[in-house]
């Protein structure tokens, strides 16, 4: 879901100085030293509900298949030997790696997450290691989801025996308990954070912690559906004379939003524009996400045009929001030999409000985003869209062509390229659905571009032919 991959970049912004993301280049302080011989893990893994990602390392990734095939998660002796000998083979950046990947909520090795705590201790006896508020949090909220309320009280004990005389520190490791506990979807952990953090912040002189304590308490509310919660937060703000700021707005409308309670929502950006907050792409994809989400075509047509209308810019973002709500686009790219190959073919298969979404999209700015034009490559990027996404961008894209080529005046490229990507991050296994698209609609517009010989992620074309193409018929029949 595009708008909470925006909202997690915002979040992880809860400390100045703390690094952004629990995975491999953290900075820890102090060694630790935690008792582990009595700690069996046990309990299911947890359910992977909300996107986390880490890219896990090949070293990692044979480690973890290792533990997979030699049953680890069910033997002591095994899992021990097999953790030992990566930790005191691997580097800090490939161990650290592994471990934030089993600490992630959409880890690919669920059932390994038992054997998060005993890579952790593993990793806690190396030279190398420094300790981290952050990662340490993450580890709290997989062994509260576990169940594992021993190993997490000695962790959240010692964390706080640390920081205890930092309150800055204090304050962040528990906002990014807040985070970890909302990613699990845990609500007895997020409450239990949140009691601790409001504790430390009615104490708390500092504007500082306030304002990060009130950012993270609400955004963790509205993680855990909770908006008219964390919508009454904002009011507590106020009393303290504090003003809540755009990303507090944000969370609350789109928790709204994904409810379903769009009445909410609406009020809730009145309120965010009545404070002097402009509307955003940002704030604007999500709306439009939530709109799309529960199928209110006409609503997203006139949130367009508003956005237009505010000179607000649409992004590959926007495209993605609304078009995975077209259904008829849906449907037509269900059979790529028959996919119309014109905006004027597409708008033929369109009818009501899908038509006049399309037609909002194709008037910005978002292909010129997309496109570099000189002499020397004409390329098109593709990474970030969504297949609907990519299908209306090449349209406009063979329009914008035959545009500057018309006349004859154009500058053609030495090569022109269409970068697809190559798959990696495709949940299909194969070739991916948009290498197959774009490879079907070279074929039907008979345009020379082909897969690039040293990069598969990208169709080339250049010479003679790319040239003969440009100045033909084919090219934009």
């Amino acid at each position: 879901m595009d708008m909470e991959t925006e909202m997690e970049e915002r979040s992880v912004h809860l400390g100045a100085s703390e690094p952004s993301q629990i995975t491999m280049a953290a900075c820890f302080k102090v060694s630790l030293q935690l008792p582990c011989n009595h700690l069996q893990p046990p309990g299911p893994p947890p359910n992977p509900l909300v996107r986390v990602r880490c890219a896990l390392s090949k070293q990692g990734h044979r480690f973890l298949t290792s533990l997979s095939n030699n049953g680890a998660a069910d033997d002591t002796s095994v899992s021990n030997r097999l953790i030992r000998k990566f930790v005191q083979s691997s580097s800090k950046s490939i161990s650290l790696n592994a471990l934030s990947h089993l600490l992630s909520p959409q880890t690919s090795h669920p059932h390994l997450s038992s054997l998060a705590f005993p890579l952790y201790l593993k990793i806690s006896e190396a030279t190398w290691f420094d300790w981290n508020p952050k990662l340490v949090a993450y580890l709290i909220a997989l062994l509260d989801k576990r169940g594992q309320m021993d190993q997490a009280q000695i962790l959240m004990s010692d964390a706080v025996s640390k920081l205890q005389l930092q309150e800055r520190d204090l304050a962040l490791f528990y906002c990014n308990l807040i985070d970890s506990h909302s990613k699990h979807r845990s609500k007895p952990g997020l409450f239990d954070s949140y009691t601790r953090l409001k504790l430390l912040m009615s104490s708390s002189s500092s504007v500082y912690v306030k304002h990060r304590a009130f950012e993270a308490m609400m955004s963790g509310l509205c993680a855990m559906d909770l908006p008219f919660e964390a919508e009454n937060l904002m009011e507590e703000m106020r009393d303290l004379a504090l003003k809540p700021s755009v990303f507090e707005f944000r969370s609350v409308i789109y928790a709204y939003g994904r409810l379903g309670l769009l009445n909410d929502m609406k009020r809730c950006l009145n309120l965010m524009e009545s404070d002097g907050f402009g509307l955003d792409t940002v704030c604007s994809n999500m709306i439009l996400t939530s709109f799309g989400a529960h199928d209110e075509l006409s609503e997203m047509v006139l949130w367009l045009r508003r956005i237009r209308n505010s000179g607000v810019g649409l992004s590959i973002r926007t495209y993605n929001s609304a078009l995975k709500s077209c259904p008829t686009i849906t449907k037509l790219l269900q059979d790529l030999k028959s996919v119309p190959t014109t905006i004027h073919e597409l708008m033929d298969n369109l009818q009501g409000d899908e038509g006049l979404l399309v037609q909002e999209l194709i008037g910005s700015s978002v292909l010129e985003d997309a496109m570099e034009w000189n002499s020397l490559e004409g390329k098109l990027d593709l990474h970030g869209m969504h297949l609907g996404s990519a299908y209306l961008i090449m349209l406009q894209w063979r329009e914008e062509l035959q545009s500057r080529f018309k006349d004859g005046n154009c500058i053609v490229p030495a090569e022109i390229t269409v970068v697809c990507g190559m798959g990696k991050h495709s949940a299909v296994r194969g070739e991916s659905p948009m290498k197959r698209l774009i490879k079907q609609m070279m074929i039907q517009m008979k345009c020379p571009m082909r897969f690039d010989r040293n990069n598969v992620g990208c169709f080339v074309a250049k010479g003679r032919a790319l040239k003969d193409w440009l100045g033909s018929s084919n090219a934009f029949c």
